[in-house]
């Protein structure tokens, strides 16, 4: 559809499910249908109907696309909505600030998008000229005319004109450009993907264009290849540790800069005291971090508003006081005549010319709840110019005052704004450090929930809107890195070029996911997807040139940093690729759920069971250690599969897919709760539940509809699930008997009565081919056995299964599994934790399996 996304937020739960749209089918696409499920041993299928998909469908490569009718998914059961769950949309939101709201707008896309761009004024000539001195006019001018153009391709043409086009629903970063692509293509090494996916409304695809083919190529290509799968996800792990990097250094390099200005300001203090007083500023941030980005946010816009006012103003008094011919360094000849004079010195430089795009990243990451054209309207008409003015105020100063190009911003400050600037620019550099870490915190987030990070703690700051994260071990990791980082550097300048890694290391990873998402998603020119490839790959491979060769003055403390997490992420995606294939492989087998009957070999006792698992087809092998291992089992069984599909947001009355798992005897069903990156799982255990069972009954009356359309009135298809053996009964050890032919079951205490005829609990009676026969009669009966096992109570029944090395492994699987994802995986927070279960409620089982 071409519906703008501002339009469908508001009219996703009325109309997603009933408008047409262009999807993927597969030739084997087959129902979702109420029959046994899993069928991996019969390998019969169930007929077509209505479009839906069979969760036990296999990986299969032929494809084509169609355009759906307007249909109602039946497999997509409507669910109530979640207190405090609901999206708003930010500029929605602003609404209500009637006609203050374009003046909001912008002070709140300053200080949540635009924080870490402003303040690489603070120290991007210092490291220039610390590289390359000064040694004449033209050397200034030269300069200049490489920040100006690396201003105007890296953060307005590259970022702001291309890449913030390719957000995923709004949200930027490395992992939203790979969940892009994981929504096109399966190229997800966990193979957990269903094609009933596809249905979400947030995961519509394109409309069929001339470049389809070339795109159905691509796709095709990176499904069948495992090596280009696996490249794929080691670019974006490289990406996202970069992105952790960055959370490093940009607090260390921010802070640090601006608290420099005090050796301006006082030129007795010394550098030691300096150090100190960053270190107090990062403490005071990170502490602060936890109270969110919207409580803060009317202080910190109005501040960064103030900042670019600052740059912007002492940027035009420079202009008229010193020298206007700096405006000559738009006339790129005098990159040329740089590189000339300084030859090598020029190419060092170009390390700390970088920094003058830092923040580029974060503009991208941090887009969130702004529309991509008012980030680029704010940066176009208030950034863009303000930085211009105080870059061009700061060249126009060093033209007459070459020797002062250490501290080039604040020397350049006229001497009676000094100590308010210096004010403001500590502030903005604490509010760029904080839109960084942000910004971390929302990529770990997403990482975390596509299966490549271990699962942390993360607590949601605002009530309102469901992308501001504080993830407390993270803070405080990032806090004690960075206080690292600014006490063993010992200069702006070598911190600089740990920032350069960092920034170049992210940029380079975006260069190529973006060039992919125009080859497979926007489906444009193949000679601009060449062009943009080719100029902006270029670009930063030179200035990556420049600052790798200083690698060794600081800077591998960062390179350090990102390795670490670098493997950390690969050993935890590694793990859980492992564990899930191997309780694929070992999940048990429908027959013999077959042959042990309705009882499932074991007594069936009032209440219902949702088994927790990650399967998103069959029944974990853990089940089997559930049944044999516990004296009895509830009557009511749903297997529970918490499962995060690749786009941000999943809405609310999408959330829930069920299935029968067996005939209708065995009172078992399999829900696959699904939820998008960016969804905020905040429901209590009671409210979980509720929405569960409510969404199960909807379920149960859709299929009965659909049954007697089918059956025309004729309820044989009925009579083979309510089947049932009666004259079978079981007598435990402490004399109790127990009926194998009904899900509820009740003891007899009394061991001398003879058991002639099977017995219920709570008054419930079997199933019998009389009463079968009517579908109203039946679906009432089982809509009331629901309702009896919902009030005899609901038990959360948790697998954990844990993976070992096999005796013949090699030496490095050995210690990878055995000790490294052994440890991620204890210290781990656990699937359910959100969900605040009381250990009343709680039963437990661990297994192990040997990969």
């Amino acid at each position: 559809m071409a519906e703008e996304d501002g339009e469908e937020r508001e009219s996703l739960v009325k109309t997603d499910s009933m408008e047409s749209r262009w999807v993927y089918q597969f030739d084997d696409e087959s129902e979702i249908g109420v029959d046994d499920d899993d069928e991996e041993d019969d390998g019969d299928d169930s007929g077509s109907k209505n479009g839906e998909n069979s969760e036990d469908e296999e990986d299969v490569v032929t494809h084509r696309l169609i355009r759906t009718g307007p249909r109602v998914d039946s497999f997509d059961v409507e669910a109530l909505e979640v207190p405090g769950t609901h999206r708003h949309d930010f500029e929605s939101y602003l609404q209500e600030f009637g006609a203050w709201r374009d003046i909001v707008l912008i002070f709140q896309t300053l200080g949540f998008v635009f924080g870490d761009v402003g303040t690489s004024q603070l120290y991007t000539f210092s490291v220039m000229f610390d590289k390359a001195p000064i040694k004449g006019k033209e050397d200034v001018l030269g300069a200049l005319s490489l920040v100006l153009y690396t201003l105007i391709l890296i953060p307005l043409i590259k970022y702001i004109l291309v890449v913030l086009w390719a957000n995923d629903d709004g949200e930027g970063g490395t992992f939203a450009l790979y969940s892009l692509i994981c929504r096109h293509a399966r190229v997800s090494l966990i193979p957990n993907q269903l094609p009933s996916d596809a249905r979400i409304s947030s995961f519509r695809l394109k409309v069929p264009s001339p470049e389809l083919e070339r795109s159905l190529k691509i796709k095709e290509r990176l499904e069948n290849s495992l090596g280009l799968k696996k490249l794929l996800l080691m670019l974006v792990l490289a990406g996202t540790s970069m992105v952790i990097a960055d959370g490093i250094v940009t607090p260390a390099m921010s802070v640090m800069s601006a608290v420099d200005g005090l050796k301006v300001g006082i030129s007795a203090i010394k550098h030691e005291e300096v150090v100190m007083v960053a270190v107090a500023l990062l403490i005071l941030l990170f502490s602060l971090q936890r109270y969110g980005t919207s409580k803060m946010g009317f202080i910190v816009g109005p501040a960064l508003f103030i900042w670019f006012c600052c740059l912007a103003g002492i940027g035009i008094h420079n202009l008229l006081k010193y020298d206007r011919d700096v405006w000559k360094a738009f006339n790129p000849i005098h990159i040329y005549f740089y590189f000339k004079r300084n030859n090598i010195e020029a190419w060092y430089a170009l390390g700390g010319c970088l920094l003058c795009a830092t923040g580029s990243e974060a503009m991208f990451a941090d887009l969130c709840y702004f529309s991509v054209r008012s980030v680029q309207l704010t940066f176009v008409f208030l950034v863009f110019p303000c930085l211009l003015l105080g870059y061009l105020g700061q060249a126009a100063y060093l033209m007459q005052n070459p020797g002062d190009c250490a501290q080039a911003f604040y020397s350049s400050v006229p001497s009676g704004a000094f100590w308010p600037v210096f004010i403001i620019a500590n502030i903005a550099a604490l509010i760029a450090s904080r839109d960084m870490t942000t910004a971390t915190f929302s990529c770990i987030k997403q990482s975390t929930a596509l299966g490549c990070f271990p699962r942390l703690k993360i607590i949601h700051t605002s009530r309102k809107f469901m992308g501001q994260i504080y993830i407390p071990v993270l803070n405080w990791f990032l806090l004690a890195a960075s206080v690292v980082l600014v006490c063993s550097v010992p200069s702006i300048t070598e911190i600089g070029n740990s920032y350069g890694i960092a920034e170049l290391g992210v940029m380079m990873m975006t260069t190529i996911l973006v060039t992919l998402v125009m080859l497979l998603i926007w489906q444009i020119n193949i000679v601009t997807v060449v062009a943009f490839l080719v100029v902006f790959m270029g670009i930063e491979l030179t200035f990556f040139s420049s600052v790798i060769w200083f690698v060794g003055d600081g800077s591998w403390i960062i390179l350090l940093f990102a390795v670490v997490m670098f493997l950390m992420m690969c050993v935890w995606n590694y793990g859980s690729k492992l564990k899930y294939e191997t309780e694929v492989k070992q999940k048990m087998s429908m027959d013999l759920l077959r042959q042990l009957g309705p009882n499932l070999g074991t007594i069936r006792a009032p209440g219902i069971g949702l088994v927790y698992n990650e399967l998103v087809r069959g029944i974990p092998a853990i089940f089997g250690h559930f049944i044999t291992t516990l004296p009895a089992i509830h009557s009511m069984i749903i297997f529970v599969c918490i499962k995060y599909v690749p786009v941000s947001m999943v809405p609310q009355n999408e959330r829930f897919l069920f299935r029968r798992v067996c005939s209708k005897s065995y009172h078992m069903f399999r829900c696959i709760a699904r939820y998008g990156y960016k969804d905020v799982r905040k429901e209590t255990h009671q409210i979980f539940e509720q929405l569960l069972i409510d969404s199960l009954e909807k379920f149960i009356r859709r299929e009965a509809q659909e049954r007697s359309l089918e059956s025309d009135g004729d309820g044989d298809d009925y009579t083979d699930y309510e089947e049932e053996s009666f004259s079978n009964f079981l007598v435990a050890q402490n004399g109790s008997a127990f009926s194998l032919g009904v899900p509820l079951l009740t003891d007899f205490n009394d061991t001398n009565v003879r058991i002639s005829e099977p017995s219920t609990s709570a008054g419930m009676k079997p199933d019998t081919p009389s009463d079968t026969s009517d579908p109203e009669q039946s679906l009432e009966r089982e809509l009331s056995f629901i309702h009896q096992a919902k009030e005899s109570g609901v038990v959360y029944l948790l697998g954990h299964g844990d993976i070992r090395a096999r005796k013949d492994s090699w030496f490095l699987k050995k210690l990878v599994v055995n000790y490294f994802y052994a440890f991620l995986r204890k210290n781990s927070r656990r699937g359910t934790a959100n969900l605040s279960v009381p250990h009343s409620h709680l039963m437990q089982v661990g297994m192990t399996y040997m990969v």
